[in-house]
């Protein structure tokens, strides 16, 4: 019986001896099945550096180098390489990619201590679609600034509790959080609680408890500003920054982040459904500094989920800066695996693995921030 063509047949072509061929001349260590190209061959702009891959570690994840020949550690490498085929090579040769791929700390910004503001920053971490980073850019900044001397304080108003999780916070159903204190009127003091991992991040909680407040709240007088008056009556002075991570929705408990907040952060996933919904969030935002808080300002736009593989990514990120312009961050928050897998630790990336591609980024961007606000 015929297997077809290409199947158990003969006239294959077979694989070429690579026996000759040195590191420089484009082997990719152990055979992965994976064509390299000739020697010589320019691979794509947006592949990833070694050691400063675009997601987890070069060490861990298997990614082959291309500066310049430079070797990867000895040892084994585990996983699929990427970059190397002729379809892949075509599909990027002209993505305008390398400017975002990888992650460079400025050396001036690797002080100890980053530059505090005079007065504290509440920022609101706010985009109704789901799935863009909201938590996960709230609890990584909040670990960054702290680690670097910031006082930090994280206002968990998601009733999934992830930020509470992340942070290794208590979050049980018995527990007083967000929910009392919009609910029944509990002093904020009562719920803040620290972090146990990194001094100077605190955490007011939420918990499940949350999910039913978007009801209760209609029938409360205020509804919109609860948050405020609490707010309002704590000592926010005694924190650099208060970051208030919201539920993926525009809902009563992201207008009380909005009316909350001085200052509003928002994360873009760099794929085009994150920007279907973009118009919708700034309309609210103009409808609540028309009515409810006229202090409230757009101070940050930052892009996470940058895939510097694909050609969509480096699109969506050039639309947000032509639009948006300097409000936009210059560092960029890449696809990292240790980003995903540090809450399952009740960690934040910072304190699970400094050295991966998300925490750096995340780093850089809270230190952006810090000299941003700074007073001059």
């Amino acid at each position: 019986m015929s297997t077809g063509p290409g199947l158990g047949s003969s006239s294959w072509p077979s694989e070429p001896d690579r026996s000759s061929e040195s590191p420089q001349d484009g082997s990719s260590g152990p055979d992965t099945g994976a064509k390299t190209g000739k020697a010589g061959d320019a691979l794509p702009s947006g592949h990833a550096m070694w050691g400063n891959t675009t997601s987890g570690t070069a060490e861990t994840v298997g990614y082959v180098p291309t500066n310049g020949g430079v070797q990867p550690p000895p040892g084994p490498r585990g996983g699929p390489t990427q970059g190397e085929s002729e379809l892949v090579r075509e599909a990027l040769k002209d993505a305008k990619v390398s400017r975002e791929t990888s992650v460079r700390v400025r050396p001036e910004r690797r002080d100890k201590e980053w530059p505090r503001p005079g007065t504290c920053r509440v920022i609101t971490i706010a985009n109704q679609k789901g799935g863009v980073g909201k938590t996960t850019t709230s609890v990584n900044l909040a670990a960054s600034l702290a680690l670097h001397g910031a006082k930090v304080l994280v206002v968990d108003l998601d009733p999934q509790g992830n930020a509470s999780t992340a942070l290794g916070v208590e979050h049980r159903a018995d527990v007083p959080s967000i929910y009392e204190v919009l609910i029944e009127d509990l002093p904020l003091a009562d719920i803040v609680v620290p972090a146990p991992e990194i001094p100077n991040l605190h955490c007011a909680p939420a918990n499940l408890n949350l999910a039913g407040a978007e009801i209760e709240l209609v029938s409360k007088v205020a509804r919109e500003s609860r948050l405020r008056r609490a707010l309002d009556s704590y000592d926010t002075d005694q924190f650099d920054y208060v970051l208030i991570d919201c539920p993926p929705s525009l809902g009563l408990l992201t207008v009380n982040a909005l009316v909350g907040g001085n200052e509003l952060l928002i994360p873009i996933q760099c794929e085009y459904y994150a920007l279907e919904g973009l118009g919708q969030l700034i309309r609210t935002v103009d409808l609540v500094k028309s009515h409810l808080n006229p202090g409230l300002n757009v101070s940050t736009i930052l892009l996470t989920m940058y895939d510097a593989r694909t050609r969509l990514a480096a699109q969506v990120a050039e639309d947000v800066r032509n639009h948006f312009g300097n409000v936009v961050l210059n560092t960029v928050i890449p696809r990292s695996v240790r980003v995903s897998e540090a809450p399952s630790y009740g960690q934040s990336v910072m304190t699970y693995d400094p050295g991966s591609s998300g925490a750096l980024a995340y780093s850089e961007a809270a230190s952006e921030m810090a000299h941003r606000g700074a007073p001059e």
